[in-house]
């Protein structure tokens, strides 16, 4: 009589799957959350206190060129902080953040800057070819 010979197998094992649909769902909300939640400063290397003025809220204008002048005398165009006080710096900086012609200059100015600091952002601008130009405020309690 023969033996019926044993075959030992190992049981065929099914891979563990990991789905990560479920898990890009909720970074995609937390992502969603955060932007909504966050509120950006347009600008983080100046500390300015603009001036007060009895205005109605500013209106977002697409094409516009943020300058900032602080109380010492420093410029910041758009998110670039300038070296240079000179108006032929400025006039590069503003004409290469202006997205044509038609672009606003807006000028945030600190409530202690000099006016020779803000003529010198205005002449900047006309060298640059932006004839339109706006100044920046914060509302005044009396306004509110």
């Amino acid at each position: 009589m023969t033996r019926p010979r044993l075959q030992f197998r190992r049981a065929a094992r099914d891979e563990p799957e990991i789905n990560l649909i479920p898990f890009i769902d909720v970074l995609l909300v937390v992502l969603i959350f955060l932007m909504l939640s966050t509120t950006y400063g347009r600008f983080t290397e100046l500390q300015l206190r603009l001036p007060a003025a009895d205005t109605e809220t500013r209106r977002e204008v697409p094409r516009q060129v943020v300058v900032a002048v602080a109380a010492d005398g420093r410029y910041v165009v758009g998110k670039t902080t300038l070296d240079g006080q000179g108006v032929a710096e400025l006039a590069t900086a503003i004409g290469a953040a202006a997205e044509g012609p038609d672009s606003v200059v807006v000028i945030d100015a600190d409530e202690r800057s000099s006016h020779q600091s803000v003529v010198r952002v205005m002449e900047a601008a006309r060298r640059a070819g932006l004839l339109h130009m706006t100044f920046g405020a914060r509302a005044s309690a009396q306004g509110r």
